[in-house]
């Protein structure tokens, strides 16, 4: 007789407890999802359900993926950012919650939603940024630059996946270097975690994440430095640019924009309370 759904998820969830895995039960929960078709609730609704050798064997392919600390996300192949789905791989780094704080900021700061912005988006990544900010700016446009060339193919599914293939664009460009023209909205999520602490991370960050999407140099801030050197020629008279910050950095960051004529520098700080984006004008 096959196992049932229980006892499944029980032994799924005491494997990832004993890999280090910080929530088994959430995460088997959500592996066993994948076997039917995204039906979690399955595990409440049919706690008895016998599984066919099939699907015990799907799911615990699924969970010794979990075991070896593979994300979530990656074993999906998709995470959530502001209500959206977007597709992921070891490519590009996983959208944390902490980044919504930069669309909200953002947001709050695009007096007219309706208007026709163009926005810049710094090291895009997945492009979940940029790609979110244009779902709610319907009338803007943007640019996403990324060195990476596998990074670029994916934020370009992204833009098809959201049906903004049209007012989204992707350049291979080591920041400015291939970028032309000026923007009303600059903003980046660069790398800035201390080299040295990289090598501490979690194994999801550590072995499944690009490491170049993380090290931010010896003090973390190698790139803000590189950035706002070369933020006047491009960013418009009353633009804005806006960076998102690890903890600690923002008052930093806050002054290398002042040293560089940047006025109404303002901290954001995410749902903890912590200061997440720094954003400011630049005085012409």
């Amino acid at each position: 007789m096959g196992q049932t759904l229980s006892e499944v998820m029980t032994e799924a969830s005491q494997i990832l407890r004993n890999a280090g895995v910080e929530n088994p039960r959430r995460d088997a929960r959500i592996l066993i999802g994948q076997v039917f078709d995204g039906d979690q609730d399955i595990v409440i609704r049919d706690p008895d359900k016998k599984l066919t050798a099939g699907e015990c064997d799907t799911f615990m392919a699924l969970v010794d993926r979990r075991r070896r600390r593979e994300p979530v996300s990656h074993i999906l192949g998709r995470r959530e950012f502001w209500s959206r789905d977007f597709i992921v791989t070891s490519d590009v780094l996983d959208p944390r919650p902490d980044s919504e704080t930069l669309v909200e900021a953002v947001l709050k700061k695009t007096e007219d939603q309706l208007g026709d912005y163009r926005l810049l988006d710094l090291g895009t990544g997945s492009g979940c940024l940029l790609l979110t900010l244009l779902s709610e700016l319907p009338h803007s446009t943007g640019l996403g630059v990324d060195f990476s060339e596998a990074a670029l193919d994916i934020a370009n599914k992204n833009a098809l996946s959201l049906n903004l293939q049209d007012r989204a664009c992707f350049l291979k460009s080591d920041w400015f270097s291939e970028v032309e023209g000026v923007f009303d909205i600059i903003l980046s999520n660069p790398p800035y975690i201390e080299t040295e602490v990289t090598r501490t991370l979690e194994p999801e960050v550590v072995k499944y994440e690009p490491i170049t999407a993380l090290d931010g140099g010896e003090d973390g801030l190698d790139c803000y430095r590189h950035i706002i050197s070369e933020l006047p020629v491009y960013l418009k008279d009353d633009g804005f640019v806006i960076f998102e910050v690890g903890m600690g950095q923002a008052d930093t960051v806050a002054n290398y924009l002042s040293d560089m004529n940047f006025i109404q520098i303002e901290t954001h700080n995410d749902l903890a309370s912590i200061g997440r984006c720094v954003s400011a004008r630049l005085k012409k």
